[in-house]
């Protein structure tokens, strides 16, 4: 393995662990890792560059970063288990579990429209500041009072900020803990993965810096922006430095301040690739893992400028159209904000993930995701 490299890579992914040592040399990367479990081995776990901007502290093994968006994975895969269990089904009115839900007009949106970014609900009304994200009570509130932005279950839109707090209140609701508690002690803790929505303090000296994209997004001007794109992106305006503050760290945000690793990550998602159980722990069971399957929207996404996008239940499903590097097959997935990217293949048993702390362009992935991800299933096919 190259010498800016630290664990260990099978040789079928030399490709892939060349490709992560050129980035972090030339640049595109400051810090990253990659894991790859197959069969519940884990095949590649490997990580190098640097923890912060100044590239003064070592990317060591146990460093975790932010990963945006990616914690959607695990948000999704704790609402896949509350179905699992019996204590929601995926058709049934949010409103049942969540009676003050019901109020304007979305008496009718389903456990499944929250899962799969159709309920309408994408973004805050206006006025709202991050500081209001970070205030569950203040948070979900707002939005059990709110009118969806378009008619649910018709199309997706990406809940960029609002999903954890969608699934996590009728989480709360049917089980009585928060969400960071249910990932820490019915997820993370069974699986002994490092993975955690939000950052205990202690934690704060192995966290990696989040350093912003130099490059702007691929992106319309926004005066051409969807309505509900401009809702959701201005309610509140996201910014990638907040990530780096104790406030960020402190909430409970399910959409996208899951802090772990790619060990973490391919550990707890390798979940949905080996049937339900890992190492005699039992998450899901294969009934469940067959409805993550079960398309739920197929087509332009209103938020993610109209981006073509497939939502099964929790994650989405090959669109070779916006996200080229993911495979047709039998696989789900999803990635955050910057890059961050992760893939489960129940038919090969192979379960990926890909962090990182450097933010690139791009809305799915990035050119970084694109070269890893190509790399990977030109060796695992």
């Amino acid at each position: 393995m190259h010498e800016v490299l630290r664990g260990h890579c099978d040789p079928q992914f030399d490709k892939v662990a060349e490709a992560l040592a050129d980035e972090i040399v030339t640049g595109g990367e400051v810090g990253a890792a990659i894991a790859i479990d197959i069969d519940g081995e884990t095949v590649v776990d490997m990580w190098g560059g640097h923890a912060d901007a100044a590239k003064t502290v070592p990317w060591s093994e146990d460093t975790i970063v932010n990963v945006w968006s990616s914690t959607k994975t695990v948000t999704a895969l704790a609402g896949l288990m509350l179905i699992d269990r019996g204590l929601v089904d995926a058709a049934a009115p949010v409103a049942t579990y969540w009676p003050e839900f019901a109020a304007n007009g979305k008496q009718h949106i389903e456990f499944r429209h929250l899962m799969s970014h159709m309920s309408g609900l994408s973004g805050w009304d206006q006025p709202v500041v991050i500081e209001d994200v970070f205030d569950w009570e203040r948070s979900t509130s707002a939005l059990a009072a709110q009118a969806p932005w378009w008619e649910p279950g018709t199309a997706s839109g990406y809940h960029a900020l609002t999903y954890g707090h969608l699934i996590g209140e009728v989480l709360r609701r049917v089980t009585g803990t928060t969400l960071k508690e249910f990932v820490r002690d019915e997820i993370a803790g069974p699986l002994g993965a490092d993975f955690q929505i939000g950052a205990q303090p202690g934690d704060a000296d192995r966290i990696a810096e989040i350093v912003p994209a130099t490059e702007p997004l691929d992106l319309p001007p926004m005066d051409q922006w969807p309505e509900p794109m401009l809702k959701t992106f201005t309610g509140p305006a996201p910014d990638p430095a907040v990530a780096n503050t104790d406030a960020w760290r402190a909430a409970d945000i399910g959409g996208a301040n899951g802090h772990g690793n790619a060990r973490s990550l391919a550990r707890i998602l390798s979940s949905i690739s080996l049937g339900g159980t890992v190492d005699g722990v039992r998450l899901l069971g294969p009934d469940t893992i067959a409805k993550i399957f079960e398309v739920q929207s197929d087509g332009p996404d209103l938020v993610l400028a109209n981006h073509p996008l497939k939502f099964g239940l929790g994650l989405g499903l090959p669109q070779r159209e916006s996200i080229p590097f993911v495979p047709e097959g039998r696989i789900c997935f999803w990635g955050g904000w910057g890059g961050s990217w992760e893939t489960m293949n129940p038919d090969r048993r192979a379960t990926v993930a890909y962090v990182m702390n450097k933010m690139g362009p791009g809305i799915e992935g990035s050119g970084r995701t694109s070269r890893y991800f190509t790399l990977i299933y030109e060796a695992l096919s």
